[in-house]
């Protein structure tokens, strides 16, 4: 049995419109907010929490109304198609109330930006879930490791493309001394590649078709459903499995925990124990990012072989590791060096076992007809933590610089010890019948 490729990375183009729209989103939005409409930090960070606060009531609330949605082009397509658009629209607009706002600074302009920038993020969270939640419905239970491997791939090219269209477009030749930059050629291209990657999306999967396929083969396969019937005719999860569920849930929030603490706030950390700028910062960081897009097959295929939840487990040993160094050599030493990169680097391959296996855990506890529920589970529990930790991790940076390290190992460390529970949800790599049925979805 193996992973219809070409098929996982067409169902990835959802993710990698998704990613180029939030590393934008990331990057532009503080700087209009602040040089723009100069709203001072408090204020601004507020507006940038809100999408991961919207997030914890609209990703599990959408993914479950599209479990329940029934259309001829699928139930997450119709998701997709409808908040791209609304966000293509909606994302276009707000150059424009930018630009405004600069050459006739009024407070309706201030508003309707506000506004606009809230309806955005609605039109985001309407169709994020559905979009994850389409590669698990096409993919078998036990191949879902290796489909998320290459969806967290595509996830990382369409950053990729973001920052290459922003350096082009806006090298620091062209910017620096501006009283205001003009965003809205930037925001057209984004929007291209959002368009472009839906509309290849939909033309070339057939999510019904797809859906029905998997359907047909996982019924041939009872032991890959954890659900079982109630006596009623419904499926519900057994107590075991739903501690399970608990307990990686748990898992996902505390190692969340960890890992935003560090990205969050490593620059300023940086900054004030070894006296780095930006770019020193910013290149640890990226590292970190190549050694998980580099890791991201390797490590799907590794799961395959051992179990998600020792691949994982590696992970969380390996990542509370490379923090705990990251704390000896930021106290050591007075320049980042070789060896932070490597560091780094391990720090990247740490989390993509983490990251590739977490969510094909979670959906691998659930019948079909609620992958989109349990998907909002899963981003629940991680925009949960990444709603909390900066607040809690900045508060300890109060007391002391050297806190963040320690702070993101302790509850890396803990999450290790939930996972000592979660026996359900790890990938069973043989079938005992059935596999012909398969290899004729391959084509």
């Amino acid at each position: 049995m193996k992973l219809n490729n070409k098929r996982t990375i067409l169902v990835g183009l959802a993710f990698l419109s998704i990613s180029a729209f939030w590393q934008m989103y990331d990057s532009i939005i503080p700087l209009i907010l602040t040089n723009t409409f100069h709203l001072n930090e408090t204020f601004s960070g507020a507006i940038m929490a809100a999408d991961n606060i919207l997030a914890l009531f609209l990703l599990p609330l959408f993914g479950s109304i599209s479990d329940r949605t029934n259309t001829r082009i699928g139930k997450r397509m119709p998701f997709i198609l409808f908040g791209t658009g609304c966000a293509i629209i909606l994302v276009n607009i707000l150059p424009l109330l930018d630009n405004g706002y600069a050459t006739a600074p009024s407070p309706f302009k201030t508003a309707s930006f506000i506004i606009v920038l809230g309806l955005l993020l609605i039109a985001m969270g309407t169709y994020r879930s559905p979009a994850v939640a389409l590669m698990p419905d096409v993919t078998p239970k036990p191949l879902r490791s290796k489909g998320n491997a290459i969806i967290n791939l595509m996830g990382a090219v369409g950053g990729i493309l973001y920052l290459i269209v922003a350096a082009v477009m806006y090298p620091n030749s062209k910017v620096q001394g501006l009283d205001h930059v003009n965003y809205q050629p930037l925001f057209i291209v984004v929007s291209a590649i959002m368009f472009l990657s839906i509309a290849v999306l939909f033309m070339t999967t057939k999510e019904p078709e797809l859906a029905r396929k998997n359907h047909e083969l996982e019924e041939r396969h009872p032991e890959w459903d954890l659900a079982q019937d109630d006596g009623s005719g419904n499926e519900v999860l057994p107590a075991p499995v739903k501690r399970s569920l608990g307990f990686l849930l748990a898992s996902i929030a505390l190692w969340f925990t960890g890992y935003n603490a560090v990205t969050t706030w490593f620059t300023t950390y940086i900054g004030q124990v070894m006296g780095e700028g930006l770019g020193g910062a910013s290149t640890c960081l990226m590292v970190a990012t190549a050694g998980a897009i580099v890791s991201y097959i390797p490590i799907g295929s590794l799961a395959a072989k051992i179990g998600r939840k020792k691949t994982i487990q590696f992970g969380i040993i390996l990542l509370a590791c490379c923090f705990l160094l990251g704390y000896i050599l930021t106290i050591t030493f007075t320049s980042i060096n070789i060896v932070m990169y490597i560091a780094f680097a391990a720090v990247g391959l740490a989390w993509a076992a983490i990251n590739v296996n977490s969510l094909p855990m979670v959906v691998e506890m659930c019948k079909g007809s609620d992958i989109g529920k349990f998907t909002g589970y899963y981003y629940t529990a991680s925009m949960a933590a990444q709603v909390i930790t900066p607040i809690a991790a900045g508060s300890l940076l109060r007391v002391s610089y050297h806190t963040l390290f320690p702070y993101a190992t302790f509850f890396v460390a803990c999450s290790f010890v939930t996972m000592l529970f979660v026996r359900h949800g790890d990938v069973k790599a043989k079938a005992k019948r059935g596999l012909e049925a398969f290899e004729e979805m391959e084509d």
